[in-house]
């Protein structure tokens, strides 16, 4: 059979809609009592009210609020990550439907190389803003320039009284 061909933004709607649906699940009687916090825990008392299911209870994290399966590892752009490390990962990145993250661990100098070699065959970055800008290198400059004769002044001036204060105490 053929597969359809599905538009890169219709998962990410098909979530965005799922999200709106479901509840936001707090931990069961967080709002009772004051120590405990709102982060969810499964409730596992014999007794209890959101395990039972109960009605008028809030309900509980459950395998059918599930997102669908074409949203699910979607970044918020609509591609699918891949970490890369190197250029070899990179030429296995599909462009129309991936996007690449490159890895914490490459330096600058990594980095750059392969957002230029993305850059080529029109791959998607996700983080390319920590790496944007290029290293200027620095221009070499005459150290005539920086001395001026103000400053040779200044330093021969230092270099008298230094040596008037050696002369006084020996």
């Amino acid at each position: 059979m053929t597969e359809k061909k599905i538009s890169p933004q219709k998962p990410i709607k098909l979530r965005k809609r799922a999200k709106h649906k479901k509840p936001s699940f707090v931990r069961p009687e967080s709002w009772r009592y004051i120590r405990i916090g709102e982060s969810w825990r499964k409730p596992r008392g014999l007794d209890h009210k959101v395990r039972r299911k109960i009605k008028g209870w809030p309900p509980a994290v459950s395998v059918g609020y599930k997102g669908q399966k074409i949203a699910r590892y979607l970044h918020p752009s609509g591609y699918r990550e891949v970490l890369v490390h190197n250029i070899t990962e990179l030429s296995c990145v599909d462009p129309k439907t991936e996007a690449a993250r490159i890895a914490h661990t490459l330096g600058k100098r990594k980095r750059l190389h392969l957002m230029k070699e993305a850059e080529i065959r029109n791959i998607y970055v996700l983080n390319v803003k920590l790496y944007a800008k290029e290293p200027q290198e620095e221009e070499s400059v005459d150290e005539e320039k920086l001395i001026t004769e103000d400053t040779t002044e200044q330093v021969e001036e230092d270099i008298l009284e230094e040596n008037e204060i050696d002369g006084e105490k020996e």
